[in-house]
């Protein structure tokens, strides 16, 4: 019985002579040999130049720059406390920026006095992050945070409304109240 070809052997067979040859120079084994001995670039040097090069520019712009600000007081607490820590934050600045808008002469004790209960409460808050730090987050750390962050807003929101109450009295001083 005859065994069947392979197709593969048999493209061989049918190609054998169309194969593109060459024949390599006489110098081509000591030119290769040179290659092999010549000096290797050093990627290493290139590496440890950009390594360097990233931390000098890291402590540039982080040292060099005075507005630099660290990094969020809640090292050891958990992404969403981090992230609510930073809106109830943005919200308070934004509160704070209202009442320096607000300042003049009528209302310089109002809120001079609203900045020294807000000191008081960031004290408090000072004591909840220790407290954070040291015992981990626990429902009542992360209520009593949060409860003191709301508190701060709302007495920066009643601050700014009696401000405004003491404006809308002054734009009318002609008038008599009861």
């Amino acid at each position: 019985m005859k065994r069947n070809a392979d197709p593969i052997d048999e493209l061989f067979i049918k190609h054998q002579f169309q194969w593109d040859i060459e024949n390599l120079e006489a110098n081509h084994e000591l030119r290769f040999k040179e290659k092999l001995n010549q000096k290797k670039f050093n990627w290493r040097f290139i590496v440890s130049i950009g390594i360097a090069a990233s931390i000098a520019i890291f402590l540039f712009t982080t040292m060099g720059d005075p507005t630099y600000k660290k990094p969020s007081e809640l090292q050891y607490a958990s992404k969403e406390t981090i992230q609510t820590d930073s809106i109830f934050t943005v919200l308070i600045e934004r509160e704070l920026e209202k009442i320096e808008e607000k300042k003049s002469p009528e209302n310089k004790k109002i809120i001079a006095d609203a900045l020294k209960q807000m000191k008081q409460l960031d004290a408090d808050y000072e004591k909840i992050i220790q407290e954070l730090e040291v015992n981990g987050e626990s429902k009542q750390i992360i209520y009593a945070m949060i409860s003191n962050l709301q508190t701060r807003i709302s007495f920066l929101q009643k601050v700014l409304e009696h401000l405004e109450n003491n404006e809308n009295k002054n734009v009318f001083p002609d008038e008599k109240t009861i």
